[in-house]
């Protein structure tokens, strides 16, 4: 099983984008995407169709804003999506959009700053096209990089995100098949916990079933990153599953692993509702999170965990309006 057709083609098209400029975009994206190119972004870009309606939402902005813009990547894998039976051949590239933060960006104050926007790109290939893509980025990361971060305090810590501890997540040759199994299985199981966490006596009981004690959780800003079990419970799990209730899941749309990588997106992963307090909000309606996770397994257990929720949407759906704030 051979995925070099599809991981060349989502390289090549990565670094056109490198090469591309405001006015030409449209056209780069359009070299090696279909012509009913479905693509997800998070708000306030949401889906889009066609290239050119890519590049006016998001790239052409992007590119507007920011100069200098390199893909400094951290993972790249490629697989066959679990969701679909393993019929279909995803590619996943993981890290930063580094650039000069020169002009307005969604109405983020430019500092004239190197900024660095986290992101994940999923890409669906077929017959030597990029016909789906979902592309999350941490655009509250950005706002805090530039000074204007503009919710409460957050639990975890915020950090400029460094890519895997080992060194190794540029899968541009393929891995042997044996160990994405293996890594797919691992996360499959840590789910199968997260939806039966009650059968176990405590969190650290649960944890412990799929993650070295010393795990990292790279969180999205707005909630931040924690190092160890322990810290993972006070600084994520225990607000998040106290402060939210009613979670319904609603699946995903791609889950896949290469070697000791792996990971998933869905539209939208959850939907839950705020029973008070939960990233400093009161009490609300139900709210949708749309949600990437990207793994490293480490042996038998997960050794680090790269998150992107798209936080704007979620908190625009309870009434709050950051992009808006920003702008008035």
């Amino acid at each position: 099983m051979s995925f070099q057709a599809e991981k060349a083609l989502v390289r090549a098209h990565c670094d056109a984008l490198s090469k591309a400029t405001p006015d030409n975009v449209a056209s780069v994206l359009a070299e090696r995407t279909s012509p009913d190119w479905h693509w997800r972004g998070m708000h306030p870009f949401h889906e889009q169709h066609r290239a050119q309606a890519v590049a006016d939402a998001f790239w052409s902005p992007f590119l507007t804003a920011m100069s200098r813009v390199q893909r400094r990547q951290d993972i790249f894998i490629a697989g066959r999506n679990e969701i679909d039976g393993f019929q279909s051949v995803w590619v996943i590239s993981m890290g930063h959009l580094m650039g000069l933060f020169d002009a307005p960006f969604l109405g983020i104050r430019p500092n004239r700053r190197i900024a660095m926007l986290r992101y994940a790109e999923f890409n669906k290939v077929v017959d030597g096209k990029i016909v789906e893509t979902a592309l999350f980025c941490d655009l509250i990361h950005l706002m805090r990089q530039a000074g204007q971060y503009p919710l409460p305090p957050q639990t975890g810590m915020h950090l400029v995100q460094p890519g895997p501890a080992t060194h190794d997540g540029l899968l541009f040759d393929d891995a042997a098949p044996a160990e994405g199994e293996q890594t797919l299985a691992l996360v499959n199981r840590m789910i199968g916990d997260i939806n039966a966490h009650q059968r176990f006596d405590s969190p650290q009981q649960e944890l412990a079933q799929s993650w070295h004690d010393d795990f990292i959780w790279w969180g999205p800003e707005g909630i931040g990153a924690t190092y160890t079990i322990d810290r993972y419970i006070a600084q994520h799990q225990r607000p998040f599953r106290t402060q939210i209730k009613d979670r319904v899941y609603n699946g995903h749309i791609c889950r896949l692993a290469e070697g000791n990588f792996g990971g998933f997106f869905g539209w939208a992963n959850l939907t839950v509702t705020n029973a008070g307090g939960y990233m400093g909000l009161p009490a609300g309606a139900p709210a949708d999170m749309r949600v990437v996770d990207m793994y490293r397994r480490d042996g038998d257990k997960l050794a680090e965990n790269w998150i992107f929720i798209d936080i704007l949407h979620f908190l625009n759906m309870q009434g709050l309006d950051v992009l808006g704030r920003l702008e008035g």
